[in-house]
């Protein structure tokens, strides 16, 4: 693989925006899962990053996860109580497609060409739920962008494969953890061996630099030594 298809950095800013333009060619922005940030801090974000300085981003939790998820602590914005059984996962709700728009809308602002959908554990393959995403992704203007679905829990390969080719998502995989399915792309996000504390090793990073194929791979550390992580695993896929 060429060094120019591949592209490694963090899920957030692992150093003050200045250094971390200077250091890597992309970012996963993991605050837009959260809560949306104002559209003024896209626009902030775009305007201080070098012009070819890559920018992916999570898509907001009200589209994937149900208020009863733990990350809704983190939500600024109220949820009506008698509503709450109208947001996440791909639920075919006004609710879920405001969500969706304002997506887009940040999206669009920052210059992300990737949004990753990750879905919870709870999130499982039970036809409702297939029957959403089918509706969902089928339903909203992808308006160019590339869409990177990172299932977790019990989802069988064919499942997947076939969701993938027929909703056109990138399967975003841990690579220390799984083989991506599906895609022209490959999406890796690194969460650590055991859990987000966790160092790896040079040996580690070696398996996996001989595991990238010949395709255009994105390698994004979310681990509690991202950076240094990262540029480690820079340098030795410069050596290819």
């Amino acid at each position: 693989m060429k060094a120019h298809q591949i592209k490694v950095g963090c899920c957030g800013f692992a150093a003050a925006q200045k250094k971390y333009f200077e250091l890597f060619e992309v970012i996963e922005i993991q605050q837009t899962f959260y809560q949306l940030p104002d559209i003024n801090t896209a626009e902030k974000w775009r305007n201080g990053a070098p012009p070819d300085f890559e920018f992916t981003m999570k898509a907001w939790q009200l589209i994937t996860h149900v208020p009863s998820s733990p990350t809704y602590r983190r939500l600024r914005e109220r949820i009506d109580p008698g509503k709450r059984d109208r947001y996440g996962g791909f639920r075919p709700t006004p609710e879920v497609m405001d969500a969706w728009k304002r997506t887009a809308a940040f999206a669009k602002t920052l210059g992300a060409r990737i949004i990753v959908f990750q879905c919870p554990a709870s999130f499982r393959p039970l036809e409702q739920n297939i029957k959403n995403m089918e509706r969902f992704f089928s339903k909203i203007d992808r308006e160019g962008f590339t869409f990177a679905w990172e299932p977790r829990g019990d989802w069988r390969e064919d499942l997947i494969r076939r969701l993938c080719e027929e909703l056109d998502l990138i399967h975003c995989v841990d690579s220390f953890k799984n083989e991506p399915i599906f895609g022209a792309v490959d999406y890796f996000r690194l969460h650590g061996a055991a859990d987000y504390i966790y160092t790896y090793t040079d040996k580690e990073l070696e398996s996996l630099r001989k595991k990238l194929k010949a395709k255009p791979t994105y390698v994004m550390f979310n681990n509690n030594t991202m950076k240094e992580d990262a540029l480690r695993f820079l340098k030795i896929s410069a050596r290819r």
